[in-house]
């Protein structure tokens, strides 16, 4: 019997060896789980983010995954304080072994597997841990999660094969998150200590390994203490490994954590980057594919004809798609190392946020908070009925992130209604910076919709390059673009355009319509602007009072398809704007991106300058990959744009726009102001020789509005932003903008000296 026994024991035995010889080799060849090819293997250290640079030469941030998003840094660049520290914490015999340490590897499944001691630590080389970093994706099955280890130790000894120790320490650190938005080392040493890896002292340089363990488990800005006590640890096994002595190691524990939590009211570049709307909006530009109907669902049909149209006319959409690399792939901004240079300037970048941020939180949001204070359907309206407001807040449910992991996660809508409802621990954002409240996932989503949102875009009217681009007023907590995603209805800056159809056909500032109130069919347009009922009024007043009377006589005399005809010429080109009467007061959805191309038109003789973001890309290498110009239509006449900008200038010498000048913005310049219906879309267009800005202001949802009109309304809650932006623009001598610019007008036009149109002449049936 113990015969039987012993050679069970030895079949047992040499089954289990032959099984896993073979099942390595399968794993080492590729024929099961997933094995990178020899060329990934060889060059996972080229696997770095792609660039972006502003057009003053700032490094604005990277195009990264979330393991790729770290700058690099050189062996010789980093502490060896901090090499030591990592090699006596989570690797003792680093140098000793080929990737799997089996001495380790046998202690963790005796202590931990077989004696259930969690404080035995684990088996993980270094170099494992890399292989893990760099390729294991997250285990779907559980056959996926019984393989991801033998592969992690595969990849490990290939590695081993391919580097040496220094440079797989290197790769290490470069890829592993620290958290709070430090991917890599370098952002590491920057985000906790302000420092370069180079400079790490012993106690920095131990905190930063501790948090290899876990890093939010000791979060040094939520969890200090027992940071601390994770720190002391590297240390003690620093001491251990003879690095640091005994006298040291009792000096160095006893020493502060020194980290300190940013300034919650200022943005960190080194996290988030310059102009973060920006960026992604480039990323998600440049990496498009061809547009494919099948690819959009039928409430994106709109979205499939913009993108239509952008991949056929502009060289940069879809960029990566369109060029391939020497081996025949598509790039990949994410890992190819390329370098970006954008039109945008870091200088004009901060003013404009710093224009919203101001204008929002210092007088804007206080306003509005205090109007729906009280509100049971706040921030919405209170004449929103129950249903519309339910249907809302379901939607806002379904699209949350918490909604789609629970539902992948297999709960019902039961379970996850009480989810929602269940309150938790969480950091939310304010202007005075990140509160940690106690909330349900419900009334967090009523939170954020009480935060008013905002975009702004300042482009060069001659060249169309954009100078700033704010997409909202944080970007870490509302990454909804609305500089050149987000539409929202126009209100009155569409009346440019409809007033440059009558210029265009013959029309003059100075030439006179009637200011009426009149039915068409169906719809009868309130507001005359002040100019009192059946005046007989200029042009140019009836735009510098935006008097919807007057637009609708216009649109009337030359037809609302040729101003839709006119407004795609203006780039504005979403298919579903109609051809309707109520066109004249803007009712159409369009970007602020679009609105400010438009409008280049007048400042720049008659042709419009279309968005240009990038001048150039060139590679790892600094070869040049692709270089950028500006595109332009001819929209209107040289003439035309002369007449227009006395219009427009006439809206802020004597209209809706006069506002701007108690900014102490005394240049030449024109302007536009809109408000939509129930104030629920403010807008601003200023228009001046150097520069063409667009401000909008509203809420997340369009039942969400200001109750006021004198707080509402274009001139109030959207030019100051940029009454503020400009002021700072002109403030810095170094961006060489100046308030002495003239309009490039030939010198004694006269806007006004053709034949005048007689009024008469002109009526028609409006007295009928």
């Amino acid at each position: 019997m113990r015969r039987i026994f012993i050679r069970v024991l030895w079949w047992f035995l040499g089954s289990s060896v032959v099984l896993a010889t073979v099942g390595f080799v399968a794993i080492w060849n590729g024929w099961i789980g997933y094995m990178p090819d020899i060329e990934s293997l060889q060059n996972p250290i080229s696997r770095y983010p792609s660039l972006v640079y502003s057009a003053d030469g700032k490094l604005m941030g990277t195009f990264a995954t979330l393991r790729e998003k770290g700058m690099p840094v050189s062996y010789n660049n980093i502490s060896t304080h901090l090499i030591h520290a990592l090699i006596a914490t989570e690797d003792e015999r680093f140098y000793e072994h080929s990737g799997v340490d089996f001495i380790a590897l046998s202690r963790a499944i005796l202590k931990r597997g077989v004696m259930g001691n969690e404080s035995a630590g684990g088996g993980s080389t270094i170099t494992q841990q890399l292989a893990k970093q760099l390729y294991s994706e997250r285990a779907h099955s559980t056959m996926e999660r019984a393989l991801q280890k033998p592969i992690e130790w595969v990849i490990a000894v290939k590695l081993e094969k391919y580097y040496t120790k220094e440079e797989i320490i290197t790769m290490y650190l470069n890829y592993f998150d620290f958290l709070n938005n430090a991917v890599g080392i370098k952002t590491a040493a920057n985000t906790y200590f302000n420092k370069e890896p180079k400079s790490l002292s012993i106690t920095e340089a131990a905190t930063l390994v501790g948090l290899c363990k876990n890093p939010a488990y000791y979060n040094p800005f939520k969890f200090q203490d027992r940071c601390r006590e994770r720190r002391n640890v590297v240390l003690t096994q620093m001491n251990k490994m003879g690095y640091i002595s005994a006298a040291e190691l009792e000096r160095l524990k006893n020493e502060p954590l020194n980290v300190k939590r940013p300034d919650p009211t200022i943005k960190n570049t080194a996290q988030v980057g310059i102009a973060p709307y920006f960026r992604d909006y480039i990323r998600q530009y440049m990496m498009a594919e061809k547009p494919d109907r099948k690819n959009y669902p039928d409430w994106k049909k709109v979205q499939f004809h913009l993108d239509s149209i952008a991949w056929e006319e502009d060289p940069l959409y879809g960029w990566c798609n369109k060029n391939l690399k020497r081996n025949g792939h598509p790039y990949n901004l994410n890992t190819d190392g390329l370098r970006i240079f954008t039109t945008v300037d870091s200088r004009m970048q901060r003013y404009a946020e710093e224009a919203v941020r101001e204008h929002l939180s210092q007088t804007l949001q206080p306003v509005f908070d205090a109007q729906t204070r009280g509100n049971p359907r706040g921030p919405f309206s209170t004449r929103m009925s129950k249903e519309d407001y339910e249907r809302v807040m379901n939607r806002a449910i379904r699209q949350s992130q918490r909604y789609q992991v629970l539902k992948a996660a297999g709960a019902d809508e039961e379970q996850i209604r009480k989810s929602f409802n269940t309150p938790v621990k969480m950091i939310v954002f304010s202007y005075k910076g990140d509160v940690e409240k106690v909330m349900t996932p419900m009334d967090s989503i009523k939170y954020y919709k009480q935060f008013l949102r905002a975009g702004l875009v300042s482009i060069d009217p001659k060249t169309g390059a954009v100078k700033a681009y704010v997409g909202g007023p944080n970007y870490e907590y509302f990454q909804y673009d609305m500089a050149m995603v987000g539409r929202r209805q126009v209100g009155s800056t569409m009346k440019p355009y409809l007033y440059s159809l009558a210029i265009q056909n013959g029309y003059n500032p100075c030439d006179k319509i009637p200011n009426r109130m009149k039915r068409y069919g169906n719809w009868m347009p309130k507001g005359g602007g002040g100019l009192g009922n059946g005046a007989i009024v200029t042009l140019k007043q009836g735009l510098a009072h935006s008097s919807n009377w007057c637009s609708a006589h216009l649109i009337e005399k030359f037809t609302p398809q040729s101003l839709v005809d006119l407004l795609h010429k203006y780039g504005l080109n979403n298919p579903n704007i109609q051809p309707n009467m109520a066109l004249c007061l803007g009712p159409c959805e369009v970007t602020i991106g679009e609105m400010v191309s438009g409008y280049s038109t007048f400042a720049n003789k008659g042709i419009r300058s279309a968005p240009l973001m990038v001048t150039r890309i060139e590679d790892s290498d600094g070869h040049v990959l692709a270089n950028f110009q500006p595109r332009h239509n001819e929209v209107i006449s040289e003439e035309s744009s002369y007449k227009m900008l006395t219009l427009l200038k006439g809206v802020v010498e004597r209209g809706t726009g006069r506002r701007v000048r108690g900014f102490g913005i005394s240049a030449e310049m024109g302007g536009k102001t809109g408000t939509t219906n129930s104030n629920a879309d403010a807008w601003f267009m200023g228009v001046t020789p150097e520069l063409v800005n667009g401000v909008w202001v509203g809420g997340e949802d369009r039942d969400i509005h200001f109750v006021s009109t004198g707080i509402g309304q274009g001139a109030a809650a959207a030019l100051p932003i940029w009454g503020r932006y400009m002021r700072k623009v002109y403030s810095d001598a170094s961006l060489n903008y100046s308030q002495s610019a003239k309009f490039d007008v030939p010198k004694g036009f006269d806007p006004c000296d053709d034949d005048v149109i007689s009024p008469q002449d002109d009526i028609g049936d409006v007295y009928e």
